[in-house]
């Protein structure tokens, strides 16, 4: 009989060493399931070790889902899931606590991808941005990139580290050394170590790069601190500018893993600096404007958080059906009936709302509201020089007035 207090299910970490790599703990386990779930390549890694000849084996089917429904049919019964090293660390982990208890599962981690990089190359692990491009767009590269930042992705394929190469290029990075690690920890372990620029050629599926960024002269430095310069990004003249950008930024505080909602996106400036500005956080941008969202998208991947989500519609019914936020920003659409109203109704308690406006019809409304709501209203007024002639003047900028608020 099986004990139903006991793990059920072992997600086991496993290298390119195969079998003869795993732990006494991971053989044991491994050894005593009746159903061994893994991709191909994992288990051709185990296939003639393992003693249990009542056990089933199974590649992982499509759709993935799929699979979760067939380890849920075997709940209570010893279950492997193999893993391409640390399953926690941007692994089927993730995946597998969100659809079962943590008393049900019990992990067996091997040396990650990044431990092994790491190693080769000499780098403290604790001084490195650990990113996975595997299944996730490229363009994330771009948000980290700085001079002497030091860089670990896993990748999707062997085009990976091309397109990577490419990409630190177009972006003034093409000085900066990129170590391509193949097969790392097995027989078949290759190292290839040579300027982004100087790269050629085709890696095994199954690779990890380090990047040593090193710009060429000349390349603009883009910090993730809110205020990048206006210059950053693509827009039709009617973007929040950099002064009252960072003020806005400022009060809506974005917090790691926190959803905003950038209502009357624009160009999407807001939305994307604060993707840019905390780890994890998520952002949706509503922007009516088919012209608009085409600049937002655009700027979203040159600036590295293409996950920006960009929803066709007008507030407040645009609103309806939203995941709730943690912070509302309103740089549109102010005088559209009931905005105010939803989106302060929408936030939860300890949710962020700031509105800027620049008519008077728009001021109106958050007097109105910071009466109503309170909070804080200010105006913000920004002067910049500017050539006059052959000398040199203050240009003053539209005056924007801003409302804030922390919900109580």
């Amino acid at each position: 009989m099986t004990d139903q207090s006991a793990p059920w299910l072992t997600i086991l970490g496993i290298g390119e060493d195969g079998y003869e790599g795993l732990s006494a703990i991971a053989k044991s386990a491994l050894n005593s399931a009746t159903l061994v779930y893994g991709g191909a390549r994992h288990l051709e890694l185990v296939k003639d070790n393992l003693q249990n000849t009542d056990c089933t084996v199974r590649a992982w089917p499509s759709p993935f889902s799929k699979g979760i429904e067939e380890l849920a049919e075997n709940q209570g019964h010893k279950t492997v899931v193999l893993a391409t090293g640390d399953p926690q660390w941007f692994g089927i982990g993730a995946t597998l606590h969100r659809k079962f208890s943590v008393d049900e599962i019990e992990v067996i981690p091997h040396l990650s991808a990044f431990s092994l990089a790491a190693s080769r190359i000499g780098w403290p692990l604790q001084n490195v941005e650990t990113l996975s491009l595997h299944g996730r767009p490229l363009d994330t590269l771009r948000g980290f990139l700085y001079p002497g930042a030091r860089i670990i992705a896993l990748t999707s394929n062997g085009s990976a580290p091309g397109e990577i190469a490419d990409l630190l290029a177009d972006e003034g990075y093409g000085a900066s050394s990129l170590t391509v690690l193949e097969h790392l920890g097995g027989p078949r372990e290759k190292v290839t170590i040579c300027t982004a620029e100087d790269y050629a050629g085709e890696a095994a599926d199954l690779n990890t790069v380090a990047i040593e960024a090193k710009p060429v002269a000349n390349t603009p430095v883009l910090s993730r601190a809110p205020g990048l310069p206006d210059t950053a990004f693509r827009h039709d003249g009617k973007m929040t500018k950099q002064e009252v950008r960072s003020v806005t930024l400022a009060k809506l505080a974005p917090i790691p893993g926190q959803l905003l909602w950038d209502v009357g996106a624009g160009s999407g400036s807001i939305g994307i600096e604060w993707l840019r500005a905390a780890k994890d956080t998520k952002a949706i941008g509503i922007e009516p404007l088919e012209t608009r969202r085409t600049f937002a998208c655009g700027n979203a991947a040159a600036l590295g958080v293409p996950h920006l989500q960009l929803i066709d519609g007008k507030a407040p019914d645009a609103l309806k059906n939203l995941p709730q936020p943690d912070a509302i920003f309103v740089g549109g659409g102010l005088t559209s009936a009931g905005i105010i109203a939803a989106c302060f109704e929408a936030l939860p308690s300890g949710g962020r709302l700031v509105a800027n406006a620049v008519t008077l019809e728009g001021e109106q409304v958050l007097a109105e509201s910071w009466k109503k709501h309170g909070g804080e209203l200010c105006r913000i007024a920004v002067s910049r020089a500017d050539p006059i002639g052959g000398l040199t003047g203050w240009r003053p900028m539209m005056p924007v007035t801003q409302w804030s608020l922390v919900k109580l």
